[in-house]
């Protein structure tokens, strides 16, 4: 085994695939979903960057794709080194076990801090950012007893819930999930918590590029990277509309389990965490509840295997749409999403050549790809 191999279930990109797959994923509309059909498809991110303009074209995009150029990522990496991050690319060993396994999971992540976290059960505990005292001394004191027991805790470095979630964590180790670009720590009031994370080792991450200022969109985007982290998610204080209500609806979708502290009816920052118990939630008044559903879980966690080089290819898939399939799926989607095995029956055509037809939308910004795997039309 030459130097910086390590073992695990993993692929070791050379650097040279590293940075095509940092370009692929930050070229205009290439998400998760995308970039694993392209590699997929392609074989390699090199090949999959030179197919995007076509791809696109044939989507019918109004305008030639944006690829992001071999410079932006090298000035993005050099970023990284100055800062002490790196980045860590989906299957690779160093890559978080558990999200991994998530449909959505980011393809590349920009990591500062201990990557060894990353490879541990972790609970996600997230709520209100107006928490009331006892609901954050209360996090505090779950956050610190499920880390005695082994679990790495991971939310998302906003006020309230977050942020004494991971103060009570950093001793036992806690991952923080950043909706901007590790540079650009949000709230700005965190970024010593965000030193003490680092310091305490513990991880910071990012799927954002350097320099991005975190944006409304990009706060639902965290959270499934904060819920596929973990076996579980546990919801303290959180109104009816909210972040945390996101989090526990796509943990859900995830087979994750589902915690929530019920509150007073009188409390507003408890309809969300009531309302979760209403769904089906497992009801928690002590830290033992968590770590007594999830304790059975650890052995979901990846094994250790052997460590493969290149790039990895999943389904490789090479039928082309045939005349008049990609009208036919294009007149079936609508506003409304569908699943993907209902177009298929629809269009009576291969799954491979459905899904080069949503590719060459996705590229021309004419698909919309929701969290549950379904897909729309952009109007």
């Amino acid at each position: 085994m030459s130097d910086g191999e390590k073992p695990g279930n993993a692929i070791r990109l050379t650097k040279s695939q590293r940075l095509a797959w940092l370009r692929l994923i930050r070229c205009d509309n290439v998400g998760p979903a995308t970039f694993r059909m392209l590699i997929n498809r392609f074989g390699g991110a090199e090949a999959a960057l030179e197919a995007l303009p076509s791809l696109a074209e044939r989507g019918g995009a109004k305008r030639r794709i944006s690829l992001a150029s071999l410079d932006d990522v090298e000035r993005e990496m050099a970023t990284a080194e100055r800062i002490g991050a790196r980045f860590v690319c989906l299957g690779e060993s160093d890559y978080p076990a558990t999200l991994r396994e998530a449909e959505q999971a980011p393809p590349v992540l920009a990591v500062m801090g201990d990557a060894a976290v990353l490879a541990q059960p972790a609970v996600a505990i997230v709520g209100a950012r107006n928490a009331s005292l006892a609901g954050v001394k209360f996090a505090k004191k779950l956050a610190e007893e499920i880390g005695r027991a082994g679990f790495v805790i991971a939310s998302g470095l906003a006020r309230g819930i977050d942020a004494a979630a991971h103060e009570a964590s950093i001793a036992t180790g806690t991952i923080g999930v950043m909706a901007g670009g590790i540079d650009r720590p949000y709230p700005r009031e965190n970024q010593p918590l965000m030193r003490q994370i680092v310091d305490g080792g513990g991880a910071i991450i990012s799927e954002m590029p350097f320099g991005w200022e975190a944006r409304a969109m990009d706060f639902p985007r965290r959270n499934r990277i904060v819920a596929g982290l973990a076996l579980g998610l546990l919801v303290v204080e959180a109104a009816q509309r909210s972040g945390s209500l996101i989090s526990a609806r796509l943990a859900g979708e995830m087979g994750r389990l589902v915690f929530a502290v019920p509150g007073s009816p009188l409390d507003p920052r408890a309809g969300g965490a009531n309302q979760l118990l209403k769904q089906g939630a497992i009801l928690v008044t002590g830290a033992e509840d968590v770590i007594e559903a999830l304790t059975p879980l650890d052995g979901r966690l990846p094994l250790a295997g052997k460590l493969d080089f290149g790039e990895p290819t999943f389904e490789p898939a090479t039928d082309e749409p045939a005349e008049g399939e990609r009208e036919r799926i294009l007149e079936l989607l609508g506003i409304a999403p569908v699943s993907i095995d209902d177009l298929v029956m629809q269009v009576v055509a291969s799954p491979a050549a459905v899904q080069l037809a949503l590719l060459e939308l996705d590229l021309a910004g004419r698909l919309e790809r929701h969290s549950d795997g379904r897909v729309s039309i952009v109007i």
